[in-house]
């Protein structure tokens, strides 16, 4: 089951915290002598500090102003309570765009922007760089060994893009590098003949300004991936000053969702751990709850992949609302618990909130957090928080555990990018990152961990690779694939597949390009789109039909095997899905867009043929496995609520302490974690059970030698809740049966 990965050895157990934001209370010390207290009761134990504090931190330049910071830090690790501290980037003061307007960002339309709200900066900027610089090496010197802090917090949701001069010239040198100073290799990769669009020199070369240059794709693609590597050396650039001035702090920055501005798989290799903010807009008209739910399990499961092997963070989330969405709606009473519990599931060690002290004024003021403008503790939310905090506890075990996949879905930003930028198929129904979310959904109905991976990634780990609308192929990408699909590989295509380069060049000789057309046996003539009215459908040979909505290829077929023919139209019985043999393996080509729920037959065969389970659930029910130090945690969630029951479950089941052989049920929302490791499956009536690692006495983790001692260990007073820790649940007198967990 593999070695768990311990992110934090200080922290015996998952992260529960968030935002603390001290320095809006300054001129209240009594309530800042509530709030710990109050942590301990939620079970908090870890806060992030300082993510806009510049204005406090540095009044006025060059000034710095920590003393109210380290106070705040040393009392909360005499309770026992760990900071994350952020770099304050994300937002500038006041004096600092008056001395340097230069630091403020240009928009598409050529405006410089004045000061206010936030993430408006350059990122090319000399000065601005200089003074996050500064203000970052003045943090590391002051808190780089505080034996409170775990974690940096590399700025705050960075995104957006800046058309200053001085970008301006960065991306022109950018151009110049990647086309091998030679003009004309860039105007052959964005075929700038085309409407007399040629470039003598790269100063000639502009972003795609409001009122510029925007028809040409190649463009277009180079600036989002220019936004990219900018903003990434900027955040490189303060990573280097506290990596120097204070070694052995992991950092991370907090991602934003299927965030289209940037492209996290260019951040995450400089990252030490991944870390996101979650909020999915719960109880919405447009679609249902376990919709909400499943997407947002995309979601955890794209951040998951980016870093492989090793737990990710849930930087943010809201304990109730935000303040933000279109509709601001109250999380129903559960929701808050199975929300964190999908964060877990899915191989996050930390639930961690905006914010825990509702602000007084400002944008802020009306978004959700642990303690509300009330101020106390017997709030809804404060008690839904508190209870999770305290199941958490009882998980810690599950900490370091990682969950492992073995079949893929290929995902590219620069896919996505390109795809929604080209002048092709419909406008209003590319749609492909909901194609993306619905194959992952239809392999996590049957009961499969899907990792979300780029189309450049290595493959070696997985028996199936599901690879949907892969327009753009990088480099490598075709030979990869062949090598999977040859070594034993289960892989499957769909339309729109393979038709252009990096530099968004079409393939001549038919698509899919780049090999991919003599692994799939078929080329892809033309492709239709359907109006909402039309109708189509795909037939196999026993009968089945999938219905055919918005696009269908037609296809020469050469030497792949036809599985169902178009029903409709003049391509009626022309193939429209395909399977070819190649090597050890099989490479099967849907050409037309059919609901993912109709193919789930299709990738049951997959999975079959690669030796991978499925496992039966109810409809409602999501399900996860986390594994590590020879122990596995698999995690049963209830989006329903009405109860449901899932068969042929065997183990501890630690949220409440039961031990299940046979039907798990589980109530509204209702959440269930089955723990079995070795010996575990003998039930509690086999006394003595194996101990874990830990009790054996083997060898720790290299991490977690020789790390400073905690709080606790210092001999501070714990929690009751906190003692006796290190016991595992199955130490405990458990009752046997099938019992229901409550939600």
């Amino acid at each position: 089951m593999g070695e768990k990965k311990i992110l934090f050895p200080k922290i015996k157990g998952l992260l529960h915290g968030g935002d603390y934001n001290p320095e809006q209370w300054l001129d209240r010390p009594d309530i800042l002598e509530e709030d710990i207290p109050m942590m301990k009761k939620a079970g908090i134990n870890c806060v992030t500090l300082g993510v806009f504090s510049w204005s406090v931190c540095e009044p006025v330049e060059g000034e710095y102003h920590f003393d109210w910071l380290e106070k705040v830090m040393d009392d909360l690790y005499e309770a026992g309570i760990y900071t994350v501290l952020s770099t304050p980037s994300g937002a500038r003061p006041a004096w600092l765009d008056e001395k340097y307007p230069e630091a403020m960002r240009v928009n598409k339309q050529g405006l410089r922007a004045r000061h206010g709200v936030r993430h408006n900066h350059c990122m090319s900027s000399p000065i601005y760089r200089e003074k996050a610089a500064a203000i970052d090496h003045a943090l590391a010197k002051r808190f780089g060994k505080h034996p409170g802090l775990v974690l940096w917090h590399l700025s705050n949701e960075m995104g957006g893009e800046c058309y200053c001069p001085l970008c301006v010239k960065k991306f022109q040198e950018y151009l110049w590098e990647k086309f091998d100073h030679d003009i004309e290799k860039l105007n052959h990769a964005w075929w700038t003949t085309f409407w007399s669009h040629r470039y003598n020199g790269f100063e000639q070369v502009e972003p795609p300004f409001a009122n510029g240059e925007g028809s040409i794709m190649g463009l277009n693609l180079e600036w989002k991936r220019f936004t990219t590597r900018n903003t990434l050396d900027f955040m490189e650039g303060e990573l280097a000053v506290l990596k120097e001035a204070a070694p052995g702090i992991p950092a991370t920055t907090n991602f934003m969702m299927l965030y289209n501005g940037l492209d996290y798989r260019e951040f995450a290799p400089r990252l030490d751990l991944v870390s996101w903010d979650c909020y999915p807009r719960f109880h919405n008209d447009g679609e249902t709850f376990r919709d909400t739910m499943l997407d947002n399990a995309f979601q955890h499961g794209v951040m998951r992949s980016l870093k492989k092997g090793q737990p990710y963070l849930m930087m943010e989330s809201a304990p109730g609302l935000v303040n933000w969405h279109p509709y601001n709606k109250l999380q129903r009473p559960g929701v808050h618990r199975l929300a964190g519990m999908q964060a877990v599931a899915s191989g996050s060690d930390s639930v961690q909130y905006f914010q825990w002290r509702k602000s007084r004024g400002s944008f802020e003021q009306y978004h959700g957090a642990v303690v509300d403008h009330l101020g106390t503790d017997d709030t809804r939310i404060f008690q839904e928080a508190a209870g999770l905090g305290s199941l958490l506890k009882k998980l810690a075990p599950v900490s370091g555990t990682v969950v492992r996949a073995r079949t893929a879905l290929l995902f590219d930003w620069d896919n996505r990018w390109a795809i929604a930028d080209s002048k092709a198929l419909g406008e209003q129904s590319k749609k492909y990152e909901r194609v993306c979310m619905d194959i992952w959904r239809e392999f996590a109905g049957l009961g499969v961990e899907m990792d979300i991976v780029g189309s450049d990634s290595p493959l070696e780990d997985y028996d199936v690779v599901a690879a949907p609308m892969l327009y753009l192929l990088k480099p490598g990408v075709g030979k990869s694939l062949t090598e999977f699909t040859e070594r034993g590989g289960q892989l499957l295509a769909t339309y729109f597949t393979g038709y252009v380069d990096e530099n968004l060049l079409c393939f001549l000789g038919g698509f899919p390009g780049e090999g991919l057309k003599e692994l799939f046996g078929v080329v892809s003539e033309e492709i239709d789109t359907l109006y909402p009215s039309d109708r189509n459908s795909v037939r196999f040979e026993d009968g089945r039909e999938w219905e055919v909505r918005e696009y269908a290829e037609r296809l020469r077929v050469s030497d792949a095997r036809v599985l169902a023919r178009y029903t409709a139209d003049f391509y009626q019985g022309e193939p429209a899905v395909t399977c070819r043999e190649a090597g050890k393996g099989r490479a099967y080509y849907v050409a037309a867009r059919c609901a993912a729920a109709s193919m789930r037959e299709l990738f049951e065969e997959l999975l079959k043929r690669a030796g991978i389970p499925l496992r039966p659930l109810p409809a409602s029910v999501e399900y996860h496995v986390r594994e590590g130090g020879g122990a596995r945690y698999e995690f049963y969630l209830n989006h329903s609520e009405e109860a449901a029951a899932v068969k042929d479950v065997h183990g501890l089941e630690l949220v409440g302490d039961r031990y299940v052989d046979g039907e798990l049920t589980l109530g509204k929302y209702g959440v269930a974690v089955i723990c079995r490791g070795s010996g575990l499956e003998q039930g509690p009536e086999e006394k003595g059970l194996e101990q874990g690692p830990e009790e054996k006495g083997l060898e720790q983790d290299p991490e977690e030698k020789g790390l400073e001692q905690g709080p606790e260990e210092k001999g501070l007073e714990q929690d009751p809740e906190e003692k006796g820790l290190e016991q595992c649940p199955e130490e405990k007198r458990l009752e046997q049966g099938s019992e229901e967990i409550k939600g």
